[in-house]
Order: C-alpha cells, then sequence, then structure tokens
C-alpha cells in the first residue's frame, strides 16, 4: 500500500502534538521558581518516557477494538501492537500515543515544587492505565459514550473531536484531587517567590502549543473542507481568548501581563478542541472571549478556596474544558441536518449529550486519580521533605540546578565603565567589591534569591 498524503499529514501530526509535550515543559519550567524548572520540565520528559512504552505495550489496545462493558478494550487484543504490523494503522496508534502523553503531563502543573519525582513516575502509569485509556475507548474507541454505545443510545451523542473530555476535563479533574492531596506549598499565597521565574520560556512554551495544536486539532481532519475549518478555528479561539484575557486583566488588576497573554492562548486552545470541526469561525471567536475572560477569574478563586493549583491548571484546563465541551450543546452546527446546538434550532438533546459526558468524565477521572493518589501518598509519599521544597527540587531529586548562579557577573565585564553602582552590581553576591578607591562591604547572600 503506498503512503498515502493522509498518512503523511497524520506522522506530520502526531510530531507536532509529540513536540508540545517539551513544549509544555517549557511552560510549565517558566512558571515555577527557578530551583524547581529542571523538575517541573522532567515531568513532562518523564511523562513521555512511561506512556510511550506503555501505549506499545498494552494502552493503545485498550483503546480500541472489543471492549469490556464497553469502558475499555482488551489490553491483550493487540499488545506490542504485534497485530498491526504490516498495517497503516501503525500510524494512528502513533498518533493517538501523544495525546495520551500530554494529557498526564499537563496534570503535573498542579503539584509543581512539591513533588516526589519517583511517586509522579508511579502515578503516570496506573493513571493512564485506569483513567485515561478507558475514558479514550468509552468516547473514541467504540465503548459506552461512541456511536452505538450505550450511553450514546440513551442521551445522544457527544461531540469531543479532539479531546475537551478525554484530554482536558480528565487532566483538569485529576489536577484538582492531586493538588489537595499533595497539600499546600509552604507559603503559598504568602511567600512572593512563589512566581514564575522565566516569562520568555513560558512565551516559548506557548508559542510550541499553538503550533503543535494544530496537530492535535487538525490530525484527524477527512477532508480538505473540514481541516480549513478546524485550522481556522485553531486559530481564532486562543486568538480572541489572549484578548478577553488582557482586557480582564486590565480591569481587574490594572495591567495586562506577558503570562496573562501566554494564558489566555492557551484557554483558547483548551475550549475549542472539542468542537473545532463543529463550529463556525464566528463561533470560535465567541467562545474564546468567554473562556479567556471566565478562565482569567477561575484562577484567582485557588486562592479564596486555599486550593494550591501551582500552574492553574485547574483554572484554565477544566475550566476552559467544561466551558468548550458545554458550549456545543448551544453552538454545535448540524451535520447532516442533525446534531445541531440550541443556537441552530436543535434542541437540547446536545446539551444532554455533552453534559452526561462531562460528568462522567468528572466521575471516571475524579474518582480514579482519588484512589491512585492517596494509595502512592500512603506508601511512599508523594511529597518531598519540607527541607528540600526550600532548597529546591531540582536539587533533592536530580541533583542539578537549572542556572549557574555562583557564575553570574564572573569575570571581565566591559560594561562597567567604573561606574560604582555596575561594579558592585558585578560582583558575587558574598565578595567585597572596590570601587575608585572606596571599600564596599560584602553583599549578604538571599536564601531564596531569583527563586
Amino acid at each position: 500500500m503506498e503512503i498515502s498524503a493522509q498518512h503523511v499529514w497524520l506522522m506530520i501530526s502526531a510530531a507536532m502534538v509529540l513536540l508540545m509535550t517539551p513544549g509544555l515543559g517549557l511552560f510549565y519550567g517558566g512558571m515555577t521558581r527557578a530551583k524547581a524548572a529542571l523538575n517541573m520540565i522532567m515531568m513532562s520528559f518523564i511523562s513521555a518516557g512511561i506512556v510511550g512504552v506503555i501505549w506499545v505495550l498494552w494502552g493503545y489496545s485498550m483503546t480500541t477494538g472489543d471492549g469490556v462493558l464497553g469502558i475499555f478494550g482488551n489490553p491483550f487484543a493487540n499488545f506490542g501492537l504485534q497485530n498491526l504490523m504490516g498495517s497503516p494503522d501503525l500510524i494512528k496508534a502513533g498518533y493517538s500515543a501523544t495525546f495520551a502523553i500530554i494529557t498526564v503531563a499537563l496534570i503535573s502543573g498542579a503539584i509543581a515544587d512539591r513533588a516526589k519525582f519517583g511517586a509522579w513516575a508511579l502515578f503516570v502509569p496506573i493513571w493512564i492505565t485506569a483513567v485515561y485509556c478507558p475514558l479514550a475507548y468509552m468516547i473514541w474507541g467504540g465503548g459506552l459514550m461512541s456511536a452505538g454505545g450505550a450511553v450514546t443510545a440513551v442521551f445522544g451523542q457527544v461531540i469531543d473531536f479532539a479531546g475537551g473530555a478525554v484530554v482536558e476535563i480528565s487532566s483538569g479533574t485529576a489536577a484538582l484531587v492531586l493538588a489537595v492531596i499533595v497539600g499546600q506549598r509552604h507559603g503559598f499565597a504568602k511567600d512572593p517567590n512563589h512566581r514564575p521565574h522565566n516569562i520568555p520560556f513560558i512565551m516559548l512554551g506557548a508559542a510550541i502549543l499553538w503550533f503543535g495544536w494544530f496537530g492535535f486539532n487538525g490530525g484527524a481532519a477527512t477532508s480538505a473542507e473540514q481541516a480549513g475549518l478546524i485550522w481556522i478555528n485553531t486559530l481564532v479561539t486562543p486568538a480572541a481568548a489572549m484578548l478577553s484575557w488582557l482586557v480582564t486583566e486590565k480591569i481587574r488588576h490594572g495591567h495586562p501581563t506577558s503570562l496573562g497573554a501566554a494564558s489566555g492562548v492557551v484557554a483558547g486552545l483548551v475550549a475549542i478542541t472539542p468542537s473545532c470541526a463543529n463550529i463556525s469561525p464566528v463561533a470560535a471567536i465567541g467562545l474564546g472571549l468567554v473562556a479567556g475572560a471566565a478562565c482569567a477569574v477561575f484562577v484567582d478563586l485557588k486562592y479564596r478556596f486555599g486550593l494550591d493549583d501551582s500552574l492553574d491548571v485547574v483554572g484554565v484546563h477544566l475550566g476552559a474544558g467544561l466551558i468548550g465541551t458545554l458550549a456545543l450543546g448551544f453552538i454545535a452546527l448540524p451535520v447532516d441536518g442533525q446534531g445541531a446546538g440550541l443556537f441552530y434550532g436543535g434542541g437540547v438533546q446536545q446539551l444532554i449529550a455533552q453534559t452526561v459526558a462531562v460528568v462522567i468524565t468528572l466521575l471516571l477521572s475524579g474518582i480514579g486519580t482519588l484512589v491512585i493518589g492517596r494509595a502512592i501518598n500512603k506508601t511512599i509519599g508523594f511529597r518531598v521533605s519540607r527541607e528540600a521544597e526550600t532548597a529546591g527540587v531540582d536539587l533533592a531529586e536530580h541533583a542539578e540546578s537549572a542556572y549557574a548562579f555562583g557564575e553570574i557577573g564572573g569575570g571581565f565585564r566591559p560594561l562597567s565603565h567604573g561606574l560604582p553602582h555596575a561594579a558592585a552590581a558585578t560582583h558575587s553576591p558574598n565578595e567585597s567589591s572596590s570601587v575608585a578607591g572606596e571599600s564596599l562591604p560584602p553583599r549578604p547572600a538571599k536564601e531564596d534569591s531569583f527563586a
């Protein structure tokens, strides 16, 4: 069988989606303190390593084929993908693996700065097997919420083209539960050092995510017409969400920020994920405006409720995931005269189907994560010690540091020009300085400098 343009596009899309996970690592890494950046990036990378192996062994098999009670596929039916050898279905298997990888990686942002790397590495394979695979099978693989499934027969066909429920709501719910289990960081909402340390990393990560999302949403397109609609919607929804987030930020806090722009883009991408092939571009703009403004408010609620969702996974992914999935009940375009949302004369049937899918996803991910997270926490523990958190999880968990602070400012400094303030600024924190004959006292080291 010759390779077709569709095969090539699916492989390119898979590579784009895979790139999203390192991009997420940069996005999350920039949002943490400097002494936790590598740990955050590593949590994304290890997710790719673990899920990649699991997907070949039993993960893909659990999301396809004949299922068990419509809940999950037989893990041994295509174990090791042996039965797919010589078939183009291997491309589909690879594409679907990248979705599983980034879904679990998204969760890690809720427990930044304080989680044991080993505990996370144990959580990933169990969660993918027990939560993600069944959910993907139920909605995409022929299970309860797929065409012909038992839930669909009663409530109607859910629309989730690229993963509003499977990816976004499931990861956002898991993030919420895991943040509660692990608990607040020391100094949460009080320590001013709990702030992003590298805004350019965040902007670069958001840009990579936006780029990869065109493959995320568009990889499964079956026609040029559908692909064009998906591309435009994936462009305009995050664009509108970024604008509405910045306006909301300006009204509420007085300044539009770079972090707000990046977060707004991600909120829009999350919102358009389930509906990218099923709404008009004008509706996509409206969806982005709503999602951006709403999520800008959602992320602040963690302080009111004392939820230390470190990197706003709940506010952005669960929040925008719910908005995007439920919005289809109102703005979904009719397909062959059926399945339209309320605004297109379709009645409440699509809204009911979307709501049922949301409830099932919340229950499966919430209960599953609670059981897995508590079991790990009660056995090996999910959290590093207070001393390790203070020193930084990069050193405690990986014996590495993202930045060599002791070397900053060392060596020849051609821009000092002999000015006292410039020369003083170039000396390391603990060394004495002498400028123009004036002896300067040693500068005390800060415990959490550049944290």
